[in-house]
């Protein structure tokens, strides 16, 4: 099922440790970046008998200059006609947005679980054990979100920019490679 493989690729702890050295080396500015993406429908009650997605909490942790923060996500992943689909999620009501975690969430209801309006699902499509994809969402009529990402079994490629009046105010020329630790 190709549900099961791109989730597989795409769970675990990653980071771009290689990457971020080989930038620092040439004096540029890069982040140091991880993900935790980990299924979490165990933690979700009531799901539908029939439920064949799979939603995945993502910590992804940013560190540039000193400082780290957070970007907690909950994401669902579906097989359709098209390929593989990503679809955003609010953090539940009642968890703190800031730390968000599969360790620290809590059980949650699958009927009190809110689609993120503002994120355009992602599709990704398999071609040679690569799978790609990505959306653009726009989250404000000034605002507007990139994704695009290549994950196979090497590494995550991610690409990510967030623009403001058409000035990129987050994200970097190259993709972040991410590999498994």
């Amino acid at each position: 099922m190709k549900l099961d493989e791109f989730t597989e690729m795409m769970t675990g702890h990653f980071d771009n440790k290689e990457q971020f050295d080989k930038m620092q080396a040439e004096g540029k500015t890069y982040p140091y970046a991880e993900h935790v993406n980990t299924i979490c429908n165990d933690k979700i009650k009531n799901l539908p008998e029939d439920f064949n997605g799979r939603f995945v909490v993502e910590e992804s942790y940013y560190e540039t200059n000193g400082k780290r923060h957070a970007s907690p996500h909950l994401f669902l992943i579906t097989e359709t006609e098209q390929g593989i689909l990503l679809s955003s999620y609010e953090i539940p009501e009642g968890e703190d947005k800031k730390v968000f975690s599969y360790a620290s969430m809590k059980k949650v209801d699958y009927a009190e679980l809110k689609k993120s309006e503002k994120f355009t699902p992602a599709l990704y499509h398999e071609k040679d054990g690569i799978w790609e994809g990505g959306s653009i969402s726009q989250f404000s009529p000034v605002m507007i979100f990139k994704l695009w990402e290549k994950f196979s079994n090497r590494c995550l490629e991610v690409s990510e920019s967030m623009e403001v009046n058409g000035k990129r105010t987050f994200g970097y020329d190259e993709p972040i490679i991410y590999k498994r630790v």
